[in-house]
């Protein structure tokens, strides 16, 4: 299909992008193929934005395809329920549909890439090559699937293999690059989710010695590597064992950040996560005193990574851990507006970072995260200006996923997730 994208206000997605009216783009072959054609050629589809603002499709760096992003009570332990869930192939069947269905919540929110960073076994790839090749609609993906934990570590046994011996560890980087994921994901402090102590979050679960070894094992097979962090100790250990992305962060310091800058490593920011636990009354978000208290010190401690990071000229990604408590699949555009509003990022950066930035740290900006000839057609349409206000992109009326166009995204939302993470917004 030929789309001609008519009387559209363009933002390409640049740092420096300011709105450019009266734009005809048109897109051919999934491809954009002009960005000012002037008016439309014969044989195109005319979608006739009347100035609506057209810009390139959010891309999410920081994604679990496991979860719906649903308040939880607690109480469940995650392995049991995974288990169960691939104890039958009608279970299995089920969770490779739950996984389908999540990444497409994902697009209708206006994210048409996502980096997911833990799954479920290998239905990350799956699914992945399943809208690549047309059988679903989705976004584009690049998986991790399972990610390497170690036994009592974060999410181990759920969206990831809990690895006792560096042995084991590398075969399950192995096992990744063979079902062929895009990157490997190390879990090597604990998390809020699965803390029983506090300042457990922060702790070192994976020894040094299996962190080196698996970047090493992954760089060999041409993956690079994501870290789960949350604490300074935790931050240097990735850094030096090789790690190219920190997810989260911690507290930094001057020597933290010359770790960055010499690794060439960058960070991906995650707001949104940590946010309920550490500012959400705990009798709406159901937390006990410990876990806020973790929250607390995870959220400020990404706060202050993220500030140092923009500081010092680290690079960063934006990414919203999407699956965990409180965090939709359609809901990306909310951590745009705490980058803003927590770090200090202005609207354009915020934009951008979510674009043609994260692109480019993703290794894809060749083909996507601007409005630009030759890239492929991943474009978002709203009615308001997101670089005036970001939440703009609460509602978009179109998306376009390698030139497959979805007029008015259905988006069902949760209203009780609405309710309570809107007073957070301004």
């Amino acid at each position: 299909m030929r789309y001609a994208f008519a009387n559209a206000t363009v933002i390409d997605g640049t740092l420096e992008a300011q709105p450019q009216e009266g734009r005809c783009v048109l897109v051919a072959d999934g491809r954009i193929e002009s960005v000012d054609a002037g008016t439309a050629p014969s044989g195109y589809r005319v979608v006739d934005l009347g100035g609506r603002f057209l810009l390139p499709g959010l891309i999410n760096m920081h994604v679990h395809l496991a979860g719906n992003g649903s308040p939880k009570s607690g109480g469940k332990d995650p392995k049991k329920t995974v288990d169960a869930i691939f104890a039958t192939p009608v279970g299995a069947a089920v969770a490779h549909l739950m996984v389908a269905g999540f990444a497409k919540a994902a697009l209708m929110g206006g994210v048409t890439t996502v980096r997911t960073v833990g799954g479920l076994r290998d239905l990350d790839t799956r699914v992945r090559d399943e809208i690549a090749a047309g059988r679903r609609i989705g976004p584009r993906i690049l998986a991790a699937n399972e990610a390497v934990s170690v036994p009592g570590g974060h999410m181990a046994g759920s969206v990831a293999v809990a690895a006792t011996t560096v042995e084991e560890a590398l075969a399950a980087v192995d096992a990744a690059c063979n079902q062929n994921a895009d990157l490997v994901k190390l879990m090597i402090t604990g998390g809020v989710m699965d803390a029983r102590a506090k300042g457990e979050p922060g702790e070192m679960k994976m020894p040094p010695e299996m962190v080196r070894a698996c970047c090493d094992r992954a760089h060999a097979r041409g993956r690079i590597v994501a870290a789960h962090v949350e604490s300074p100790e935790g931050v240097r250990a990735a850094l030096e064992g090789g790690v190219d992305s920190i997810e989260h962060g911690a507290r930094p310091d001057e020597d933290t950040m010359a770790l960055f800058a010499e690794r060439g490593s960058f960070l991906v920011t995650t707001l949104s996560p940590a946010l309920p636990y550490a500012l959400f009354d705990r009798s709406v978000s159901g937390a006990s005193e410990m876990a806020q208290f973790n929250g607390k010190v995870v959220f400020d401690g990404i706060r202050e990574c993220s500030k140092a990071a923009l500081a010092a000229g680290v690079p960063v990604a934006l990414g919203n851990d999407v699956g965990c408590p409180w965090i939709a699949q359609y809901d990306f555009w909310r951590e745009l507006v705490y980058f803003h509003k927590y770090v200090g990022a202005s609207n354009a950066l915020a934009l951008h970072t979510a674009t043609l930035g994260n692109a480019r740290l993703a290794g894809i900006d060749r083909v996507t995260g601007s409005v630009e000839e030759g890239k492929d057609a991943d474009l978002v349409v709203c009615a308001r200006n997101p670089l005036e206000d970001l939440k703009a992109l609460r509602e978009v009326d179109m998306v376009m996923a390698r030139g497959i166009l979805v007029r008015h995204p259905h988006v069902r939302r949760n209203a009780l997730l609405d309710r309570e993470l809107d007073k957070f917004l301004d």
